[in-house]
C-alpha cells in the first residue's frame, strides 16, 4: 500500500513539472517579465490611437489624406512654442467634417515668466481662463468631460513657482467644470546620488492635475517617427498614468532618438505620410487611449 501511495506520489510530481514547463514554453514573455497574465491580458485589450500635432495647420485640402493614417489631431487655442501666430483658429469645422478627434493644448508659461513679482498662481488662474474664451470661441463644448492641456515645454523637478502657476490653472479649469490636463516630461532626469525625477511624477505629488500629456521621444520606449495602426500603449511613455503619449518630435533629438534615427526623414524630422502639399508640415506624433482625447473616458464622442 506504501509503495503504491510512493508511486502516485511520484506520478503527480513529474505531471507537476510537466504543466510548468508547458506554462514557459507558452508564455514565456508574461513569465520573465514577472508581469501578472491579467494584467498583460488588459493592458492588450486597450486599443491605442494615432495622432498628431503640429505648430502650423496643414491646410484643408490635407486633411483626407492625413484622416487615412490619424485618428486625431493637436489644436492650439493660443500661439504654440515660437511661433509668432496661431494658424490653427477656426478650423474646428473642417477637422470636425474630416472625422478628426481633438487634443486641446494650450501653451504655457516659462518659468522666466513666473518669477517674482509675478504671481505664478493668478497667472495659471488668468491662462485657465483663457483657455475656456478660446474653446467657446471655437466652437468647442465645454464642460466636465473636456480636457484642456498645458504646454510645459521645461523638463525636471518643477521649481515652487511653476508648481503653483499648475495648481492655478487646474484649481480654475475645475471650478469652471473642465478637466485640467498637462503636457510634460516622462524622461527620467538625474538629480544626483543615483536618484531620478520626470516631471510627470513630480506634478503628480505636488499639483491636481486630471489627464497627463506625456512627452518621450526617447528610444526605446520610442519607436521614433513610425505610423503605426497599432500605435505604442501609452504607459511605455515613463508615466503609467498616461492619456496620451508623444512618442515622437520635430526635429528629432539626436542625443535621444539614435537607435531609431532611420524612421526620421535625413533632415531629422518627421513629415506627414502623403505626398502632397503637407508634405513640409513638421509633424510630433501621438498615441492616445482614446480617438478624442480631449474627452474623458476611454471612448469619447466629438
Amino acid at each position: 500500500m506504501r509503495e503504491k501511495q510512493r508511486i502516485s506520489a511520484a506520478i503527480a510530481k513529474i505531471l507537476l513539472l510537466c504543466m510548468t514547463f508547458a506554462v514557459l514554453l507558452l508564455f514565456p514573455r508574461a513569465v520573465s517579465s514577472g508581469t501578472p497574465l491579467r494584467a498583460q491580458a488588459v493592458e492588450a485589450s486597450l486599443q491605442t490611437y494615432l495622432g498628431f500635432d503640429a505648430n502650423e495647420y496643414p491646410g484643408d485640402d490635407e486633411l483626407p489624406a492625413l484622416r487615412q493614417t490619424f485618428a486625431f489631431s493637436g489644436y492650439w487655442l493660443n500661439v504654440p512654442p515660437g511661433a509668432k501666430t496661431n494658424s490653427w483658429i477656426g478650423k474646428r469645422a473642417e477637422l470636425l467634417k474630416n472625422g478628426f478627434g481633438f487634443l486641446l493644448l494650450f501653451n504655457g508659461r516659462l518659468s522666466k515668466e513666473l518669477q517674482t513679482p509675478a504671481d505664478a498662481r493668478e497667472l495659471g488662474v488668468h491662462d485657465a481662463e483663457a483657455a475656456v474664451a478660446a474653446a467657446l470661441r471655437e466652437g468647442f463644448s465645454v464642460g466636465a468631460s473636456t480636457i484642456i492641456y498645458l504646454d510645459i515645454e521645461e523638463g525636471g523637478r518643477m521649481d515652487p513657482s511653476q508648481i503653483n502657476y499648475i495648481q492655478g490653472w487646474s484649481e480654475r479649469l475645475a471650478s469652471s467644470g473642465v478637466a485640467a490636463g498637462v503636457y510634460c516630461s516622462g524622461i527620467k532626469v538625474k538629480e544626483g546620488r543615483g536618484q531620478t525625477i520626470t516631471t510627470a511624477d513630480d506634478i503628480r505629488k505636488r499639483a491636481p492635475v486630471a489627464a497627463y500629456f506625456i512627452y518621450n521621444d526617447a528610444c526605446p520606449p520610442s519607436p521614433g517617427c513610425a505610423y503605426l495602426k497599432n500605435p505604442p500603449p501609452t504607459s511605455q511613455s515613463g508615466f503609467s498614468g498616461a492619456r496620451v503619449w508623444q512618442f515622437a518630435q520635430s526635429p528629432r533629438r539626436r542625443n535621444l532618438t539614435g537607435p531609431c534615427s532611420a524612421t526620421y526623414n535625413s533632415d531629422g524630422n518627421c513629415y506627414p505620410p502623403t505626398n502632397s502639399a503637407a508634405g513640409h508640415i513638421l509633424l510630433d506624433l501621438d498615441s492616445a487611449v482614446s480617438p478624442d482625447p480631449s474627452r474623458a473616458g476611454i471612448r469619447g464622442a466629438k
